[in-house]
């Protein structure tokens, strides 16, 4: 079992940054990828970054450069979010993969003026 816990969540102008932290307890040395998603109003569940456990990184197109994926330990993930839009009103959600996949409870990003 994997327990997901999101912090980092609130709101921004647009333009601003946010910084979003996801911390895995439980089995974490069977962690073999994590990711952020996000979760719109009325849309799917998008991903937006992932990074597996040898380093590889990967982004959606949307992120353009703007947001930053990363890993410091076995078991915190962070995404920095520069450069914020509107458009990136979500709610974001920590995924952990193990041979099972894990979600958190989602922490809300909202980009209003």
């Amino acid at each position: 079992q994997v327990h997901l816990e999101e912090f980092g969540g609130g709101l921004v102008q647009p333009g601003g940054s946010l910084r979003l932290s996801c911390a895995a307890s439980g089995i974490i040395d069977s962690i073999t990828s994590m990711a952020w998603y996000r979760q719109a109003p009325g849309s799917q569940r998008r991903l937006v970054a992932a990074i597996t456990d040898f380093g590889r990184i990967s982004y959606a197109d949307f992120v353009e450069g703007r947001f930053t994926i990363s890993r410091n330990t076995k078991n915190t993930m962070y995404l920095q979010m520069n450069s914020l839009k509107f458009e990136d009103t979500a709610v974001y959600f920590c995924n952990v993969n193990t041979a099972l996949s894990y979600w958190g409870q989602g922490t809300q990003v909202t980009v209003s003026s």
